[in-house]
């Protein structure tokens, strides 16, 4: 398959059941099935309710579904612009090799652009070197003195409930 044939769409309310199928490709290969809770029910009020949080672009190789790039805006104090946040993008492994996850990255950035974004970024597992080596050739930077936090389950809810 070339390059050409690849086409990039967005997301409808119509391909929630396609986007949590391709979350849960993504956590088995990031061997993290066991964290997934998403429903088509919830997928489709985040993505395409009346606040949708995210934004979802599908890569076909053909008239198949090949890939998945879910983003949304953040915001940079420092640049004072919103920024795009790619939380997810993930390529069938069928089809790794033949461009979509450049493709998907290149229409991600396309967008960052036309909306004015002062940035474009993401978080890759340390593990995932395949990933990690992709992203550095196409000139993405790693961000080595930051560490990422997380809240959530249990310990966020205990936060909320915190007397500040």
């Amino acid at each position: 398959m070339t390059d050409t044939s690849i086409r990039l769409e967005r997301a409808t309310e119509q391909d929630v059941p396609l986007i949590l199928e391709m979350i849960t490709a993504l956590a088995v290969y990031e061997k993290m099935v066991d964290e997934v809770v998403a429903t088509e029910a919830g997928l489709r009020e985040a993505l395409f309710g009346a606040r949708p949080g995210a934004e979802v672009v599908i890569a076909y190789a053909g008239a198949t579904p090949a890939g998945f790039a879910l983003f949304f805006h953040n915001f940079s104090t420092f640049l004072g612009r919103r920024g795009l946040y790619l939380e997810d993008l993930f390529v069938k492994p069928e089809w790794r090799g033949h461009g979509i996850g450049k493709r998907l990255l290149v229409e991600l950035a396309r967008i960052a652009t036309e909306r004015g974004c002062g940035r474009f970024e993401w978080s890759v597992l340390d593990w995932n070197e395949p990933a990690i080596g992709f992203y550095k050739r196409l000139g993405a930077k790693p961000m080595d003195a930051w560490t990422i936090f997380r809240v959530t389950g249990e310990a966020l809810d205990r936060l909320s409930e915190s007397k500040a």
